[in-house]
Protein backbone atom coordinates (compact mmCIF):
# COMPACT_ATOMS: atom_id res chain seq x y z
CA UNK A 1 0.00 0.00 0.00
CA UNK A 2 3.19 2.48 0.79
CA UNK A 3 5.46 0.68 -1.84
CA UNK A 4 4.27 3.35 -4.09
CA UNK A 5 3.70 6.06 -1.22
CA UNK A 6 5.18 10.12 -3.08
CA UNK A 7 5.07 12.57 -1.03
CA UNK A 8 4.15 15.17 -3.44
CA UNK A 9 1.73 13.50 -4.88
CA UNK A 10 -0.04 11.84 -1.85
CA UNK A 11 0.71 14.42 0.99
CA UNK A 12 -2.34 16.90 1.16
CA UNK A 13 -1.27 19.20 4.14
CA UNK A 14 1.68 19.27 7.36
CA UNK A 15 0.91 21.26 10.08
CA UNK A 16 3.47 22.08 13.08
CA UNK A 17 1.75 21.66 16.44
CA UNK A 18 1.81 24.77 18.82
CA UNK A 19 3.97 23.69 22.21
CA UNK A 20 1.00 24.08 24.06
CA UNK A 21 -1.09 20.95 22.14
CA UNK A 22 2.24 18.78 22.70
CA UNK A 23 2.02 19.17 26.17
CA UNK A 24 -1.70 18.08 25.77
CA UNK A 25 -0.91 15.96 23.92
CA UNK A 26 1.95 14.29 26.49
CA UNK A 27 -1.01 14.94 29.52
CA UNK A 28 -3.10 12.86 27.70
CA UNK A 29 -0.19 10.32 27.14
CA UNK A 30 0.70 10.40 30.87
CA UNK A 31 -3.26 9.71 31.93
CA UNK A 32 -3.81 6.81 29.97
CA UNK A 33 -0.29 5.31 30.56
CA UNK A 34 1.05 5.92 33.78
CA UNK A 35 4.06 3.93 33.13
CA UNK A 36 5.28 5.89 29.83
CA UNK A 37 6.51 9.10 31.95
CA UNK A 38 10.04 7.56 32.44
CA UNK A 39 10.34 7.13 28.79
CA UNK A 40 8.05 10.09 27.32
CA UNK A 41 11.22 12.41 26.70
CA UNK A 42 12.35 9.70 24.67
CA UNK A 43 9.52 9.40 22.22
CA UNK A 44 8.74 13.19 22.19
CA UNK A 45 11.79 15.01 22.75
CA UNK A 46 10.89 18.74 24.37
CA UNK A 47 12.76 20.79 21.78
CA UNK A 48 11.75 18.58 18.75
CA UNK A 49 8.57 19.81 16.34
CA UNK A 50 6.06 17.00 16.22
CA UNK A 51 3.93 17.90 12.81
CA UNK A 52 0.38 16.39 11.80
CA UNK A 53 0.35 15.29 8.03
CA UNK A 54 -2.39 15.07 6.00
CA UNK A 55 -2.67 12.23 3.54
CA UNK A 56 -5.08 11.88 0.94
CA UNK A 57 -6.80 8.14 1.18
CA UNK A 58 -4.83 5.40 0.37
CA UNK A 59 -7.24 2.53 0.23
CA UNK A 60 -11.03 2.59 -1.54
CA UNK A 61 -14.02 3.03 0.03
CA UNK A 62 -17.26 1.01 -0.54
CA UNK A 63 -20.32 0.88 1.31
CA UNK A 64 -22.49 -2.16 2.10
CA UNK A 65 -26.30 -2.20 3.22
CA UNK A 66 -27.69 -1.84 6.43
CA UNK A 67 -28.57 -5.67 6.46
CA UNK A 68 -24.86 -6.93 5.19
CA UNK A 69 -23.49 -5.52 8.68
CA UNK A 70 -24.14 -8.46 11.77
CA UNK A 71 -22.78 -10.70 8.80
CA UNK A 72 -19.60 -8.67 8.12
CA UNK A 73 -18.64 -8.32 11.39
CA UNK A 74 -19.40 -12.20 11.97
CA UNK A 75 -16.56 -12.85 9.54
CA UNK A 76 -18.75 -13.28 6.36
CA UNK A 77 -17.20 -12.40 2.85
CA UNK A 78 -19.10 -9.22 1.39
CA UNK A 79 -21.92 -10.73 -1.62
CA UNK A 80 -22.51 -8.83 -4.65
CA UNK A 81 -25.96 -8.27 -3.40
CA UNK A 82 -25.03 -6.00 -0.31
CA UNK A 83 -23.01 -3.99 -2.69
CA UNK A 84 -25.54 -3.41 -5.66
CA UNK A 85 -29.03 -2.29 -2.88
CA UNK A 86 -30.07 0.72 -2.74
CA UNK A 87 -28.14 1.98 0.54
CA UNK A 88 -24.61 0.47 -0.36
CA UNK A 89 -22.18 2.56 -2.79
CA UNK A 90 -19.89 0.59 -4.84
CA UNK A 91 -16.81 2.64 -6.89
CA UNK A 92 -14.48 1.54 -9.65
CA UNK A 93 -12.38 -1.39 -8.31
CA UNK A 94 -10.17 -3.59 -10.16
CA UNK A 95 -10.02 -7.66 -8.98
CA UNK A 96 -7.47 -8.09 -5.79
CA UNK A 97 -8.01 -4.35 -4.74
CA UNK A 98 -7.83 -4.08 -1.20
CA UNK A 99 -10.86 -1.85 0.12
CA UNK A 100 -12.20 -1.00 3.49
CA UNK A 101 -15.91 -1.65 3.80
CA UNK A 102 -18.05 1.18 5.68
CA UNK A 103 -21.85 0.66 6.76
CA UNK A 104 -24.82 2.11 5.57
CA UNK A 105 -24.82 5.37 7.46
CA UNK A 106 -21.79 4.55 9.38
CA UNK A 107 -18.59 6.81 9.80
CA UNK A 108 -16.14 3.99 10.63
CA UNK A 109 -14.99 1.18 8.25
CA UNK A 110 -16.19 -2.41 9.78
CA UNK A 111 -13.77 -4.28 7.98
CA UNK A 112 -10.92 -4.55 5.30
CA UNK A 113 -11.20 -6.85 1.75
CA UNK A 114 -9.95 -7.68 -1.17
CA UNK A 115 -12.12 -7.89 -4.18
CA UNK A 116 -13.04 -10.84 -5.86
CA UNK A 117 -14.49 -9.18 -8.98
CA UNK A 118 -14.17 -6.04 -10.20
CA UNK A 119 -16.72 -3.50 -9.33
CA UNK A 120 -18.17 -3.87 -12.76
CA UNK A 121 -18.35 -7.55 -12.96
CA UNK A 122 -20.09 -6.94 -9.15
CA UNK A 123 -23.42 -4.82 -10.87
CA UNK A 124 -23.26 -7.48 -13.99
CA UNK A 125 -23.83 -10.45 -11.97
CA UNK A 126 -24.77 -9.41 -8.70
CA UNK A 127 -24.25 -12.96 -7.34
CA UNK A 128 -21.57 -14.92 -5.36
CA UNK A 129 -19.08 -13.29 -3.15
CA UNK A 130 -17.95 -9.49 -4.37
CA UNK A 131 -15.64 -9.41 -1.41
CA UNK A 132 -13.09 -11.46 0.63
CA UNK A 133 -13.30 -10.51 4.02
CA UNK A 134 -10.20 -10.64 5.40
CA UNK A 135 -9.97 -7.87 8.52
CA UNK A 136 -13.05 -6.80 10.56
CA UNK A 137 -14.04 -5.51 13.97
CA UNK A 138 -13.88 -7.47 16.59
CA UNK A 139 -11.87 -10.37 15.03
CA UNK A 140 -8.97 -11.98 15.93
CA UNK A 141 -6.45 -9.79 14.81
CA UNK A 142 -8.72 -7.03 16.75
CA UNK A 143 -7.96 -9.04 20.18
CA UNK A 144 -4.35 -9.99 19.45
CA UNK A 145 -2.73 -8.83 22.72
CA UNK A 146 1.31 -7.05 22.47
CA UNK A 147 4.17 -9.39 23.20
CA UNK A 148 7.21 -8.12 25.05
Amino acid sequence: MFKKFDEKENVSNCIQLKTSVIKGIKNQLIEQFPGIDPWLNQIMPKKDPVKIVRCHEHIEILTVDKGAIKFVLSGANIMCPGLTSPGAKLYPAAVDTVVAIMAEGKQHALCVGVMKMSAEEIEKVNKGIGIENIHYLNDGLWHMKTYK
